[in-house]
This record gives C-alpha cells, structure tokens and sequence, in this order.
C-alpha cells in the first residue's frame, strides 16, 4: 500500500530512498468494511487518512437528517475533518466508506514529526492544501454561477469514475440538487445525444 502513497508524493516532489525508508515508519495501514464509519461527527479527528484502494465520503448532516456531500476520495486522495484535526475540536464531518477501502493514516503528532524528519513533505503537503483551496473556490463559485446540469457535466467531466463508482443521490447531495432532478438532467441530456 505504501507504494501507492510513494507514487502519488513523486507526482509532486522528488524523493530520496532514505525518505521512503522514514516515511514509511509514520504510517499505519487501516481496512475499512463498505458503510463503516472512519470518523463521526462530534469525535475528534485524530488521523489524516490516504485512500489506496476503495472509495470513501465526507459529509454532515443537517437538523432534518439530510445528508450533505462533501467530498469524494478515492484512490490518491488524502481524507480528514482537517479542522478538528489541525485544532482537536470536534469533527462536523462524517467520513464513511462507499467501497470496502484500504487507507494508511498518520496521526497529527506523526505528521509534525514527518515533516520535520522529511522536510521535502512539508512542501509536498503544502502543494496539496494549495490544490485543495484552489478546488474549494472552484466549487464554491461553480454553485453560486452555473445551472444544476452545468454543475453535473463539469463533475463528469473532471470525475468521469464518478458516474460508475458513486450513487445518483450522493451525486445529487455533493451537487445540492434533489435525486429527482439529476434524473431529469440525465434524462435530457440521453434525450439530446
């Protein structure tokens, strides 16, 4: 598993054996079952979470129990309640997995001290929270200016795995669209093909 985790670090820095070697000592594997909760909402985020293999959802639910999608992560994709992580307050998020999922974690104490053991991650995860933030804006303004069927072709388009991995009412809830109405836009668009 750890290699999958070393491929995706070299697409954005360089690294030495002797890092690969340190690296390694600060990561835990974890396994998670289809439906089984990685963190609930409430408890306090205490690892940072690599996705190898399998697929897993970030979201929060509302006072009427809806469900509201925040984040997708599969293979590559690194997975947290980053504010309860970064402050030990409680988490607002659930993560759950979608797929059975194998993950490697790091706790906050061993992400502080990988990055001053291996400084080249400090850059690498800033890279990461760079990307992120850049998403994060990207998403922001996509709901605010584009129609609900722009927002589901610009997803497939960007995510094309998405459409075979991940449930229509779970793309609906990350889009902020009832399931009926991505159905009505799959429908309009198989109609105009």
């Amino acid at each position: 598993m750890i290699d999958v985790l070393f491929s995706h670090i070299e697409e954005k820095v360089i690294l030495k054996d002797e890092d690969r070697e340190t690296i390694s000592t600060f990561f835990s594997s974890k396994k998670l079952r289809k439906r089984q909760y990685l963190l609930q909402a409430g408890d306090v985020c205490q690892h940072l979470t690599f996705v190898c293999k399998g697929l897993l959802r970030t979201y929060n639910v509302d006072e009427k129990g809806d469900e509201h999608m925040s984040i997708f992560g599969w293979e590559g994709w690194w997975l947290s309640d980053f504010n309860s992580f970064l402050s030990g307050e409680a988490a607002l998020f659930n993560i759950d997995a979608i797929e059975d999922s194998e993950l490697l974690i790091i706790s906050r104490a061993d992400y502080d001290a990988l990055t001053l053991a291996v400084p080249i991650m400090d850059r690498y995860f800033r890279i990461l929270y760079q990307n992120s933030l850049v998403t994060k804006e990207r998403r922001l303004m996509s709901s605010i200016t584009h129609t609900a069927e722009e927002k589901y072709l610009l997803l497939v388009e960007s995510n094309p795995q998405i459409i075979e991995r991940i449930p229509q009412n779970l793309i609906a809830s990350y889009l902020g669209i009832a399931p009926e109405t991505l159905s009505r836009i799959k429908r309009n668009l198989a109609f105009r093909k």
